[in-house]
């Protein structure tokens, strides 16, 4: 019975050429873009949304009074303007790093040298994003439920289109944090592999 695998001259069996290179069918390049493509458009969003919440009100405090005129906008809360600031640097990182991957699917021979950076500013940009997400989160808890034990009073019910905007703002930062875990996963997977 004959094989089909080729035989030296010496008559010995030859070896199966190896195949190198990423065998899984992802190019952990491409999924690395991808995400990083997604990180920049999800900050991108929760800063535009969060900028554009401001909501007027004609408020009537008593009815000896006339109404006031009240406004609701991010940068009313310094917990609204760090988030805004610390989104705008993470998209603008997100930005800078899409060129960094585009220039590692050009040139594969320096991924190992990048790849340890990404992980450490990626890091960075989670704690950042995190803070700034959990800071407004809070106040804008304490809107939408207000804190009887302090006599803080509920305002979304007054401001309610500003409190969606916040709402909206505030799940595409938890997305985006969320990129940014997968990111450093992404990152340390590729540069375990690349060691060994």
């Amino acid at each position: 019975m004959e094989s089909d695998k080729p035989v030296q001259e010496s008559g010995t069996v030859a070896p199966e050429p190896q195949v190198l290179g990423n065998t899984s069918g992802v190019n952990p390049s491409f999924a690395d873009l991808s995400l990083r493509i997604l990180l920049f458009v999800s900050t991108l969003a929760a800063v535009i949304v969060m900028v554009t919440s401001k909501q007027v009100k004609l408020i009537l405090i008593s009815q000896f009074v006339p109404p006031v005129t009240m406004s609701a906008k991010f940068d009313s809360s310094p917990a609204f303007t760090y988030f805004v600031v610390a989104l705008s640097v993470t998209c603008l990182y997100s930005l800078s790093s899409v060129a960094a991957s585009l220039f590692l699917i050009r040139k594969p021979c320096c991924l190992k040298k990048l790849m340890f950076p990404f992980i450490l500013i990626d890091s960075l940009m989670v704690g950042i994003v995190a803070s700034a997400t959990g800071a407004t989160a809070g106040v804008a808890y304490i809107g939408l439920k207000g804190n009887s034990h302090v006599g803080w009073m509920k305002v979304c019910y007054i401001y309610d289109k500003f409190c969606h905007h916040v709402g909206a703002s505030v799940a595409m930062s938890l997305f985006s944090s969320v990129l940014l875990v997968s990111l450093i996963a992404l990152s340390a997977y590729t540069l375990h592999r690349r060691s060994f």
